[in-house]
């Protein structure tokens, strides 16, 4: 693969489609300065273009006919983002003059990038590692400010310096026992196992733990979650959807079973990315339509994160609620007293206590938007707990493949702690140590397979 990746000059277009004020198509590889030469004609003529300086002028096609008025930059390698000579073409937004210049790049020697493959020739380069290119993905991706954060850190190699770190832990316990195995007679003398165990736990094993307790926190800054209303009919699910988006997004009616198909809408509550869900009040009648509904409200309240369980204060806690809160009980839920503007002095809902039993109930009005600021508070503790405040963002947070390799590498060490009790030969030892080294490999790139590699690449917007 290096072959081509170093004779092969690829360009695309670099920014989104539709119109905008300015495009960008990107040139990297070997022949980029001269399709620049080929195709830019600069305002005032240029004999040498200077690295990183802006040039005004047109850009022409192979007939010498102007196609846009831009401006260029050619980058030099290895000051780029590549290491290879860059030539970025900064036209009108246009998608047809964009693709107008593209086909002409194309066409004076480049051809068509792949996806995230100006990246992943910055990683093939050493420019980066593995951990910061998946970060540029996830800080285009990044869904709330949280999840920003998150990704900004990992480019700026927040999980590659502690993974590192690591690594360079079990080096130091592998040095150690390999001396032991070049010197087989003093063995003994070279290795102390209580010592080494000391070091595995302080500088690897609880490293790898807490690295690997994050993974689940990140996954909630990147993917979100998602929380389903649920509830009978006409207990206000559709007007709490409204009042968490703050817009007049699902119907309000005073006729039950108005909602007859899940809405779904995304909103973010503490930066944390989440997708409601108001489901079909759940019932026994209803015509075949309703019925759908019904069925498919039942599958989104089994599969959700958090659900919002909601009652009618007015009209209290009925057999109904009872039979409905069997589906939801066992899962992780807040019950949600909706109408407490329709309640004098405050009265209680009759049977409340029964239904909930221990768990907190947050008392709203939908409809005056009362107590919702207590209802997102009350989702991002329940989501979150205490152990992490995400406005603050987090140190660093393993993707789903990092944190496979970081529970495979602990695996390994865990083994490693084994076998020190029971003092078993260096050889063996090395085998387990150098076995987490290449879990920990795979993470910043070192011994990530190529199928893994070409996977995570494929996932890049063309352009990037």
């Amino acid at each position: 693969m290096a072959g081509p990746l170093t004779t092969e000059t690829i360009a695309a277009i670099a920014t989104p489609p539709g119109a905008g004020g300015i495009g960008i198509v990107r040139i990297s590889g070997p022949g980029a300065l001269s399709i620049l030469r080929a195709l830019f004609r600069p305002r005032r003529p240029v004999r040498d273009f200077v690295s990183h300086r802006l040039y005004y002028g047109t850009l022409v096609d192979g007939r010498q006919q102007a196609i846009d008025e831009i401006l260029a930059v050619y980058m030099q390698a290895p000051a780029t983002y590549t290491r290879e000579d860059v030539v970025e073409l900064h036209s009108h937004g246009s998608w047809l003059v964009l693709q107008t210049i593209l086909a002409e790049v194309l066409a004076a020697g480049a051809r068509a990038a792949g996806p995230g493959e100006f990246t992943k020739r910055a990683f093939l380069a050493g420019r980066i590692d593995l951990t910061r290119a998946e970060a540029v993905m996830e800080l285009i991706g990044a869904r709330s400010a949280g999840g920003l954060r998150l990704a900004v850190n990992q480019l700026q190699g927040g999980l590659a310096d502690r993974v590192e770190a690591v690594r360079q832990a079990l080096v130091r316990l592998l040095a150690v026992i390999e001396v032991a195995i070049d010197f087989p007679d003093d063995e003994v003398e070279i290795l102390d196992p209580g010592r080494l165990r000391v070091s595995l736990a302080q500088e690897v094993t609880g490293p790898l733990e807490h690295l690997i307790g994050l993974a689940d926190q990140g996954r909630i800054l990147r993917e979100g979650v998602q929380v389903v209303i649920a509830g009978r009919p006409n207990v206000g699910k559709s007007s709490l959807l409204n009042g968490l988006l703050q817009e007049e997004r699902a119907l309000v009616t005073s006729v039950p079973g108005t909602t007859r198909d899940t809405i779904e809408e995304s909103i973010v509550i503490h930066s944390v990315p989440v997708r409601l869900v108001d489901t079909a009040g759940i019932r026994e009648e209803g015509d075949r339509v309703e019925r759908l509904g019904i069925e498919r409200a039942r599958r989104k309240v089994a599969d959700a994160d958090l659900v919002l369980f909601l009652v009618d204060a007015a009209a209290g806690v009925g057999d109904d609620d009872r039979e409905l809160y069997r589906l939801v009980r066992d899962r992780d839920h807040l019950l949600v007293v909706n109408k407490i503007d329709r309640l004098d002095n405050g009265a209680d809902v009759a049977g409340l206590e029964t239904l909930a039993g221990i768990r907190p109930v947050v008392r709203i009005s939908a409809r005056t938007g009362q107590g919702l600021d207590r209802l997102r508070a009350a989702i991002h503790e329940r989501i979150c707990g205490d152990t992490m405040d995400l406005d603050d963002g987090l140190p660093c947070a393993p993707n789903v493949r990092h944190r496979a390799a970081l529970v495979s590498a602990l695996e390994s060490c865990r083994r490693l702690e084994k076998a020190l009790e029971r003092t078993e030969p260096a050889d063996l030892l090395a085998v387990e140590i150098q076995d987490a080294l290449d879990h920990l490999g795979e993470i910043v790139g070192l011994t990530t397979p190529e199928d893994v590699l070409d996977r995570i690449f494929a996932e890049f917007c063309i352009g990037k």
